[in-house]
Parts: structure tokens; sequence; C-alpha cells
């Protein structure tokens, strides 16, 4: 079978403004189901202010990929948040569905930006908030 399609057309998306997500952080609206008409995967940028963290939360039943554009991040993860890694300008990050986790800028001075792409075409994706504390 040809799945070849000339008539399909390429999709620019140039977002210009920012969308607050669940997670309590800035995204810029990249490619989606709404934006590109994408069936299985979406693209962001999103922001993490200065000094700022997001909700600690997991992601049902999607992988996620991140590129670290601009900033020193910490991500804490697992269990009660006990791990936890620095990445920086250049980095990749590969986060499993179910994964709790929560990224921290540590710069008090400048906003981290990364783009973010997951096989999840909603613009806004199934976040599940994460209590880190444990049950007594």
């Amino acid at each position: 079978m040809d799945d070849c399609n000339p008539d399909l057309e390429i999709v620019t998306v140039r977002p210009t403004e920012s969308v607050m997500t669940l997670q309590r952080l800035p995204y810029f609206v990249g490619v989606s189901a709404t934006t590109a008409g994408s069936k299985v995967l979406s693209m962001n940028m999103v922001v993490i202010p200065a000094g700022g963290e997001a909700e600690p939360h997991y992601h049902r039943g999607y992988e996620t990929a991140i590129y670290v554009l601009k900033g020193r991040i910490e991500t804490r993860d697992g269990a009660g948040l006990k791990r936890s890694v620095v990445n920086v300008e250049g980095d990749f990050l590969f986060i499993p569905p179910g994964l709790p986790h929560q990224p921290v800028n540590l710069s008090a001075t400048e906003a981290a930006l990364a783009i973010v792409a997951r096989n999840d075409p909603g613009e806004r994706e199934t976040v599940v908030k994460y209590d880190p504390t444990p049950l007594r």
C-alpha cells in the first residue's frame, strides 16, 4: 500500500501567548490536535519562571520527551519525589508514563525554557496531581 499523500500540507504554528497548565507552568502551545490536526503527537514550549516549580504530577498513559533550551532544572521524581536529577541546556529527558515528578528552576533570576513532546495530541495533557507526602 502506498502511503504517500502529496495533497497534505505542512502546518506552521507561531504561538504568541501562553496558557497556564494544571502543573502551574506557562506553555506556549505548538503542535497539537487543535493547532495542527495532529493525531498522536504534541509539542510545546514550557517556561519555568525564575525560582519557580511545577506542581508535583504524573502523566497518565503517555510518554514525555523534553529538550532543555535554557537554564538549570532540577527534576525530583519517584516515590515521595526523593530522587533528583539536574539538567542543563542541551540535555534530553525521557519521562515514562506514571512517573511522579516535579521540575524546579534552580535560577532565582532567569526563566528556564524547554521543548516538551509527547505521544498525546491534546494541547492540555492528561495530568494527575501527585501528593509526595507518605500515607500514614
